[in-house]
Protein backbone atom coordinates (compact mmCIF):
# COMPACT_ATOMS: atom_id res chain seq x y z
CA UNK A 1 0.00 0.00 0.00
CA UNK A 2 1.27 3.29 -1.08
CA UNK A 3 1.81 6.58 1.40
CA UNK A 4 -0.79 8.29 1.65
CA UNK A 5 -1.81 11.88 3.26
CA UNK A 6 -3.00 12.15 6.78
CA UNK A 7 -5.93 14.37 5.81
CA UNK A 8 -7.52 11.83 3.95
CA UNK A 9 -9.67 10.52 7.12
CA UNK A 10 -9.23 7.37 6.08
CA UNK A 11 -8.41 5.14 9.24
CA UNK A 12 -7.52 1.81 8.20
CA UNK A 13 -8.88 -1.77 10.19
CA UNK A 14 -5.56 -1.99 12.29
CA UNK A 15 -5.08 1.44 13.27
CA UNK A 16 -4.92 1.96 17.22
CA UNK A 17 -4.41 5.17 18.22
CA UNK A 18 -2.63 4.26 21.52
CA UNK A 19 0.19 2.67 19.28
CA UNK A 20 0.00 4.90 16.31
CA UNK A 21 -0.86 8.11 17.31
CA UNK A 22 -1.95 9.65 13.94
CA UNK A 23 -2.48 8.69 10.56
CA UNK A 24 1.02 9.80 9.41
CA UNK A 25 2.64 7.53 12.21
CA UNK A 26 0.37 4.55 11.61
CA UNK A 27 1.79 5.51 7.52
CA UNK A 28 5.31 6.69 9.19
CA UNK A 29 5.40 9.76 7.25
CA UNK A 30 5.98 13.23 8.29
CA UNK A 31 3.05 16.22 7.71
CA UNK A 32 5.69 17.71 5.59
CA UNK A 33 6.84 15.13 3.34
CA UNK A 34 9.91 16.16 1.57
CA UNK A 35 9.94 19.42 2.98
CA UNK A 36 11.28 17.20 6.43
CA UNK A 37 13.46 14.90 4.78
CA UNK A 38 16.59 16.14 6.33
CA UNK A 39 14.55 17.21 9.92
CA UNK A 40 17.06 14.52 11.35
CA UNK A 41 19.57 16.84 11.19
CA UNK A 42 17.87 20.16 12.33
CA UNK A 43 16.90 20.90 8.59
CA UNK A 44 13.50 22.19 7.46
CA UNK A 45 13.26 23.26 3.68
CA UNK A 46 10.66 26.59 3.74
CA UNK A 47 10.08 28.91 1.02
CA UNK A 48 12.31 31.93 1.48
CA UNK A 49 11.52 35.12 0.34
CA UNK A 50 14.89 37.41 -0.62
CA UNK A 51 14.67 40.69 1.42
CA UNK A 52 16.70 43.02 -0.39
CA UNK A 53 18.47 43.05 -4.01
CA UNK A 54 21.52 41.44 -4.11
CA UNK A 55 24.33 40.28 -6.42
CA UNK A 56 25.40 36.95 -6.59
CA UNK A 57 29.39 36.18 -6.16
CA UNK A 58 29.44 33.14 -8.56
CA UNK A 59 27.62 34.72 -12.10
CA UNK A 60 27.68 37.91 -10.78
CA UNK A 61 24.17 38.46 -11.62
CA UNK A 62 21.63 40.51 -10.24
CA UNK A 63 18.47 39.07 -7.47
CA UNK A 64 15.97 41.66 -7.34
CA UNK A 65 13.84 41.77 -3.70
CA UNK A 66 10.85 39.32 -3.33
CA UNK A 67 12.79 36.53 -5.35
CA UNK A 68 11.31 32.93 -3.64
CA UNK A 69 14.11 30.08 -3.32
CA UNK A 70 13.33 26.51 -1.33
CA UNK A 71 16.23 27.40 1.31
CA UNK A 72 17.16 24.95 3.55
CA UNK A 73 16.82 26.92 7.20
CA UNK A 74 18.51 25.96 10.65
CA UNK A 75 18.87 27.46 13.94
CA UNK A 76 22.60 28.77 14.77
CA UNK A 77 22.18 30.74 17.90
CA UNK A 78 20.05 33.12 20.12
CA UNK A 79 19.99 36.69 20.51
CA UNK A 80 19.06 36.32 24.13
CA UNK A 81 16.04 34.53 24.34
CA UNK A 82 15.31 35.13 20.38
CA UNK A 83 16.38 32.26 18.25
CA UNK A 84 19.18 33.08 15.15
CA UNK A 85 18.12 30.98 11.63
CA UNK A 86 20.48 30.46 8.78
CA UNK A 87 19.14 30.01 5.43
CA UNK A 88 21.23 28.23 2.41
CA UNK A 89 19.79 28.29 -1.13
CA UNK A 90 21.07 27.78 -4.33
CA UNK A 91 21.27 30.40 -7.04
CA UNK A 92 18.68 30.10 -9.71
CA UNK A 93 21.55 31.13 -12.30
CA UNK A 94 24.20 29.40 -11.41
CA UNK A 95 25.69 26.54 -8.72
CA UNK A 96 26.43 29.07 -6.31
CA UNK A 97 24.77 28.61 -3.08
CA UNK A 98 23.63 31.80 -0.77
CA UNK A 99 23.52 31.41 2.78
CA UNK A 100 21.59 34.40 4.95
CA UNK A 101 20.61 34.63 8.60
CA UNK A 102 18.14 37.00 10.80
CA UNK A 103 19.63 39.82 12.88
CA UNK A 104 17.45 40.22 16.02
CA UNK A 105 19.35 43.02 16.93
CA UNK A 106 18.51 45.69 14.02
CA UNK A 107 16.05 43.52 12.56
CA UNK A 108 17.50 43.19 9.26
CA UNK A 109 19.13 39.92 7.84
CA UNK A 110 22.92 39.71 7.20
CA UNK A 111 24.38 38.05 4.07
CA UNK A 112 26.76 34.96 5.22
CA UNK A 113 28.35 33.91 2.33
CA UNK A 114 28.11 33.69 -1.45
CA UNK A 115 26.37 37.24 -2.28
CA UNK A 116 26.89 40.82 -1.27
CA UNK A 117 24.29 43.14 -0.84
CA UNK A 118 22.98 46.27 -3.28
CA UNK A 119 23.29 48.77 -0.53
CA UNK A 120 20.15 51.22 -0.28
CA UNK A 121 19.93 51.93 3.24
CA UNK A 122 19.53 55.24 4.56
CA UNK A 123 19.59 56.65 7.91
CA UNK A 124 16.57 57.58 9.85
CA UNK A 125 17.66 60.63 11.28
CA UNK A 126 19.12 62.07 8.78
CA UNK A 127 16.39 61.80 6.88
CA UNK A 128 13.91 63.21 9.35
CA UNK A 129 11.99 60.00 9.75
CA UNK A 130 10.42 58.85 13.49
CA UNK A 131 12.67 56.86 15.23
CA UNK A 132 11.71 53.48 17.07
CA UNK A 133 12.45 54.08 21.10
CA UNK A 134 14.14 51.43 22.21
CA UNK A 135 13.37 49.40 24.82
CA UNK A 136 15.48 50.38 27.79
CA UNK A 137 14.27 54.32 27.01
CA UNK A 138 10.48 52.31 27.11
CA UNK A 139 10.94 50.95 30.41
CA UNK A 140 12.54 54.37 32.23
CA UNK A 141 9.45 56.20 30.46
CA UNK A 142 7.05 53.82 32.53
CA UNK A 143 8.97 53.76 35.84
CA UNK A 144 10.95 57.25 36.02
CA UNK A 145 8.89 60.56 36.49
CA UNK A 146 11.51 62.72 36.44
CA UNK A 147 12.81 61.27 33.03
CA UNK A 148 9.55 61.18 31.36
CA UNK A 149 9.06 64.80 32.69
CA UNK A 150 12.65 65.73 30.90
CA UNK A 151 11.66 63.81 27.81
CA UNK A 152 8.14 65.81 27.37
CA UNK A 153 10.17 69.13 27.70
CA UNK A 154 12.22 67.78 24.37
CA UNK A 155 9.51 66.73 23.03
CA UNK A 156 7.63 70.43 23.63
CA UNK A 157 11.36 71.94 21.92
CA UNK A 158 11.07 69.44 18.90
CA UNK A 159 7.48 70.95 18.67
CA UNK A 160 8.31 74.23 18.52
CA UNK A 161 10.89 73.81 15.72
CA UNK A 162 8.84 71.76 13.51
CA UNK A 163 5.53 73.89 14.09
CA UNK A 164 6.95 76.35 10.93
CA UNK A 165 6.77 73.71 8.50
CA UNK A 166 3.57 72.07 9.91
CA UNK A 167 2.11 75.18 9.59
CA UNK A 168 3.10 75.25 5.97
CA UNK A 169 2.09 71.70 5.23
CA UNK A 170 -1.58 72.52 6.66
CA UNK A 171 -1.74 75.25 4.44
CA UNK A 172 -0.81 73.84 1.72
CA UNK A 173 -3.04 71.23 2.00
CA UNK A 174 -5.94 73.29 2.70
CA UNK A 175 -4.89 74.83 -0.82
CA UNK A 176 -6.10 70.75 -2.40
CA UNK A 177 -9.62 71.30 0.04
CA UNK A 178 -11.95 71.53 -3.25
CA UNK A 179 -10.48 68.96 -5.59
CA UNK A 180 -12.80 69.14 -8.42
CA UNK A 181 -12.16 73.10 -9.02
CA UNK A 182 -8.37 72.26 -9.04
CA UNK A 183 -9.05 69.23 -11.67
CA UNK A 184 -11.39 71.02 -13.50
CA UNK A 185 -9.15 74.23 -13.73
CA UNK A 186 -5.99 72.22 -14.65
CA UNK A 187 -8.32 70.11 -17.26
CA UNK A 188 -8.61 73.23 -18.95
CA UNK A 189 -5.23 74.40 -19.21
CA UNK A 190 -4.37 70.74 -20.79
CA UNK A 191 -7.10 71.56 -23.01
CA UNK A 192 -5.86 74.59 -24.33
CA UNK A 193 -1.92 73.95 -24.30
CA UNK A 194 -3.00 70.62 -26.19
CA UNK A 195 -4.63 72.88 -28.66
CA UNK A 196 -2.02 74.57 -29.16
CA UNK A 197 0.44 71.95 -29.40
CA UNK A 198 -1.82 70.73 -31.81
CA UNK A 199 -1.40 74.15 -34.24
CA UNK A 200 2.47 74.21 -33.89
CA UNK A 201 2.65 70.66 -35.07
CA UNK A 202 0.55 70.90 -37.65
CA UNK A 203 2.75 74.15 -39.01
CA UNK A 204 5.47 72.19 -38.37
CA UNK A 205 4.52 69.30 -40.27
CA UNK A 206 3.73 71.80 -43.84
CA UNK A 207 7.03 72.85 -43.29
CA UNK A 208 8.90 69.53 -43.12
CA UNK A 209 6.60 68.44 -45.92
CA UNK A 210 7.45 71.67 -48.04
CA UNK A 211 11.32 71.52 -47.16
CA UNK A 212 11.63 67.88 -47.24
CA UNK A 213 13.22 67.61 -44.32
CA UNK A 214 13.27 64.16 -41.28
CA UNK A 215 14.01 66.20 -38.32
CA UNK A 216 11.76 67.58 -35.22
CA UNK A 217 11.93 71.60 -35.47
CA UNK A 218 12.55 73.12 -32.32
CA UNK A 219 10.34 76.03 -30.74
CA UNK A 220 10.48 79.42 -32.64
CA UNK A 221 12.27 82.39 -30.58
CA UNK A 222 12.63 86.08 -30.72
CA UNK A 223 16.27 85.41 -31.56
CA UNK A 224 16.22 83.43 -34.33
CA UNK A 225 13.64 85.98 -35.97
CA UNK A 226 15.81 88.64 -35.77
CA UNK A 227 18.82 86.76 -37.01
CA UNK A 228 16.33 85.58 -39.96
CA UNK A 229 15.73 89.20 -40.61
CA UNK A 230 19.45 89.91 -40.94
CA UNK A 231 20.16 87.27 -44.23
CA UNK A 232 18.65 87.55 -47.50
CA UNK A 233 18.84 84.61 -50.25
CA UNK A 234 18.38 85.17 -53.31
CA UNK A 235 17.58 81.96 -55.79
CA UNK A 236 19.46 81.38 -58.94
CA UNK A 237 18.20 82.60 -61.96
CA UNK A 238 16.69 79.76 -64.20
CA UNK A 239 17.44 78.78 -67.94
CA UNK A 240 15.02 80.54 -69.42
CA UNK A 241 15.43 83.70 -67.53
CA UNK A 242 19.19 83.48 -68.66
CA UNK A 243 18.15 83.25 -71.66
CA UNK A 244 15.99 86.57 -71.78
CA UNK A 245 18.13 88.56 -70.99
CA UNK A 246 20.81 87.71 -73.70
CA UNK A 247 18.74 87.86 -76.33
CA UNK A 248 17.81 91.46 -74.64
CA UNK A 249 21.25 92.53 -74.47
CA UNK A 250 21.87 91.50 -78.01
CA UNK A 251 19.19 93.51 -79.30
CA UNK A 252 20.22 96.30 -77.45
CA UNK A 253 23.61 96.41 -79.36
CA UNK A 254 24.02 98.87 -82.53
CA UNK A 255 23.90 97.07 -85.45
CA UNK A 256 26.84 98.92 -86.75
CA UNK A 257 29.79 99.55 -84.54
CA UNK A 258 31.61 103.13 -84.55
CA UNK A 259 34.86 103.69 -84.90
CA UNK A 260 36.08 105.31 -81.66
CA UNK A 261 38.25 108.78 -82.41
CA UNK A 262 41.76 108.66 -80.61
CA UNK A 263 41.81 110.69 -77.54
CA UNK A 264 45.40 110.78 -78.10
CA UNK A 265 45.46 112.94 -81.21
CA UNK A 266 43.87 116.11 -81.00
CA UNK A 267 45.21 117.66 -84.62
CA UNK A 268 43.71 114.36 -86.25
CA UNK A 269 40.28 115.73 -84.39
CA UNK A 270 41.07 118.96 -85.72
CA UNK A 271 41.25 117.79 -89.15
CA UNK A 272 38.36 115.94 -88.71
CA UNK A 273 35.58 118.96 -87.39
CA UNK A 274 37.83 121.22 -89.88
CA UNK A 275 36.53 118.50 -93.52
CA UNK A 276 33.20 118.29 -91.85
CA UNK A 277 32.68 122.05 -91.60
CA UNK A 278 34.01 122.57 -95.42
CA UNK A 279 31.21 119.94 -96.38
CA UNK A 280 28.57 121.77 -94.67
CA UNK A 281 29.23 124.99 -95.44
CA UNK A 282 29.56 123.98 -99.45
CA UNK A 283 26.38 122.04 -99.47
CA UNK A 284 24.57 125.03 -97.60
CA UNK A 285 26.03 127.16 -100.56
CA UNK A 286 24.67 125.10 -103.56
CA UNK A 287 21.35 125.16 -101.87
CA UNK A 288 21.48 128.93 -101.72
CA UNK A 289 22.41 129.11 -105.27
CA UNK A 290 19.76 126.96 -106.16
CA UNK A 291 17.39 128.79 -104.44
CA UNK A 292 18.12 132.10 -106.64
CA UNK A 293 16.14 132.90 -109.20
CA UNK A 294 17.91 132.44 -112.93
CA UNK A 295 18.25 136.12 -114.17
CA UNK A 296 17.71 136.36 -117.99
CA UNK A 297 18.81 139.38 -119.70
CA UNK A 298 16.20 141.17 -121.38
CA UNK A 299 17.13 142.88 -124.85
CA UNK A 300 14.05 144.50 -125.28
CA UNK A 301 14.75 147.99 -123.29
CA UNK A 302 17.79 149.21 -121.34
CA UNK A 303 15.25 149.57 -118.73
CA UNK A 304 15.24 145.09 -118.33
CA UNK A 305 19.16 145.47 -118.56
CA UNK A 306 19.04 147.50 -115.73
CA UNK A 307 16.79 145.23 -113.54
CA UNK A 308 19.05 142.34 -114.87
CA UNK A 309 22.27 143.71 -113.46
CA UNK A 310 20.65 144.51 -110.24
CA UNK A 311 19.22 141.59 -109.62
CA UNK A 312 22.35 139.54 -110.54
CA UNK A 313 24.39 141.34 -107.47
CA UNK A 314 21.66 140.92 -104.97
CA UNK A 315 22.21 137.39 -106.17
CA UNK A 316 25.94 137.38 -105.40
CA UNK A 317 25.86 138.97 -102.42
CA UNK A 318 23.39 136.54 -101.02
CA UNK A 319 25.59 133.62 -102.07
CA UNK A 320 28.62 134.92 -100.14
CA UNK A 321 26.65 135.71 -97.07
CA UNK A 322 25.15 132.20 -97.01
CA UNK A 323 28.73 130.55 -97.70
CA UNK A 324 30.62 132.13 -94.83
CA UNK A 325 31.53 129.75 -92.47
CA UNK A 326 33.43 129.77 -89.00
CA UNK A 327 36.15 127.68 -88.17
CA UNK A 328 37.17 126.85 -84.21
CA UNK A 329 40.26 126.51 -83.21
CA UNK A 330 40.79 126.41 -79.71
CA UNK A 331 39.23 129.88 -78.27
CA UNK A 332 40.07 131.57 -81.84
CA UNK A 333 37.41 131.77 -84.19
CA UNK A 334 38.20 132.61 -87.27
CA UNK A 335 35.55 134.33 -90.61
CA UNK A 336 36.56 132.68 -93.73
CA UNK A 337 35.13 133.89 -97.09
CA UNK A 338 33.82 132.22 -99.89
CA UNK A 339 37.24 132.45 -101.73
CA UNK A 340 39.60 131.42 -98.89
CA UNK A 341 37.34 128.98 -98.41
CA UNK A 342 37.48 127.59 -101.90
CA UNK A 343 41.52 128.31 -101.85
CA UNK A 344 41.70 125.57 -98.89
CA UNK A 345 39.39 122.89 -100.82
CA UNK A 346 41.80 123.06 -103.59
CA UNK A 347 44.79 122.63 -100.80
CA UNK A 348 43.20 119.95 -99.05
CA UNK A 349 42.29 118.40 -102.77
CA UNK A 350 38.53 120.16 -103.02
CA UNK A 351 37.54 121.62 -105.97
CA UNK A 352 36.18 125.22 -105.32
CA UNK A 353 32.10 125.30 -105.92
CA UNK A 354 31.44 128.12 -108.90
CA UNK A 355 28.20 130.40 -109.31
CA UNK A 356 25.39 128.99 -110.62
CA UNK A 357 24.28 132.65 -111.67
CA UNK A 358 24.57 132.64 -115.52
CA UNK A 359 26.75 135.67 -116.66
CA UNK A 360 25.02 137.51 -120.32
CA UNK A 361 27.32 140.48 -120.23
CA UNK A 362 29.57 138.91 -122.61
CA UNK A 363 26.66 138.06 -124.92
CA UNK A 364 26.60 139.81 -128.59
CA UNK A 365 23.72 141.12 -128.38
CA UNK A 366 23.73 145.01 -127.22
CA UNK A 367 21.21 146.00 -124.70
CA UNK A 368 21.45 149.70 -126.19
CA UNK A 369 19.86 148.42 -129.96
Amino acid sequence: MGERKGTNKYYPPDFDPAKHGSLNGYHKTHALRERARKLSQGILIIRFEMPYNIWCDGCKNHIGMGVRYNAEKKKVGNYYSTPIYRFRMKCHLCVNYIEMQTDPATCDYLIVSGARRKEERWDMAENEQILTTERTEKEKLETDAMFKLDHEGKDKEKLKKALPSLTDIIDYQSRWKDDYQLNSSLRRKFRTEKKVLADQEKKDRAVMTRTNLSINLLPEKEEDKKLAALLTYQTPDSCEEKQHSKRKEISSRPWFSTTPTSIKAPAGSLLHRINQQSKEAAVAKALGSSHSPLVRKRIESSESGATVTQRQSDAELDTRKKGTSELTHGDETAIVSPVEEGTAAQGRGFEPLTSLVPDYNDSDSDPGQ
